[in-house]
């Protein structure tokens, strides 16, 4: 039960909700109470889904941005894509930072980034900042 807890706050947290998967995984290691690599399993497959969900958005919905609904703001977008139009594709690989990540998923999507590209370097980056967690603590 506690590793689909993780998988989905890991999912809500690659949304614009504001959760912290790495507060959850790096708590859960630290009791040692749990096996690790599903720990690790769990919260990269439940981030990188919710990255993917994102990506699916801004491939369908081009011209939804404007709305006051639509989950991200004008700002956040724009800042994502100053720093797509600077580094490209490879920005995806830090698609895990706080407050920008998230938006740059969605950019993907609304830039075309072929799935299979921003899914490889989304799951690098995202992989990576877990590995990252569970090697310091």
């Amino acid at each position: 039960m506690i590793y689909l807890s993780l998988f989905s706050i890991s999912f809500l947290a690659a949304t614009i909700l504001p959760f912290s998967s790495e507060l959850m995984l790096a708590g859960l290691i630290a009791t040692s109470n749990y096996d690790n690599f599903l720990l690790l399993i769990f919260a990269s497959l439940g981030n990188i889904l919710g990255s993917t969900i994102n990506w699916v958005l801004g491939f369908y919905s081009r011209n939804l941005t404007a709305n006051k609904w639509f989950p991200f703001k004008l700002s956040q977008i724009e800042s994502s894509s100053k720093w797509f139009d600077k580094f490209g594709k490879w920005s995806l690989l830090f698609a895990w930072v706080p407050i920008m990540g998230d938006p740059l998923t969605l950019v993907a999507g609304l830039l075309r980034v072929k799935f299979l590209e921003f899914l490889l370097l989304v799951s690098i980056g995202k992989v990576s900042r877990y590995f990252f967690i569970y090697y310091f603590i």
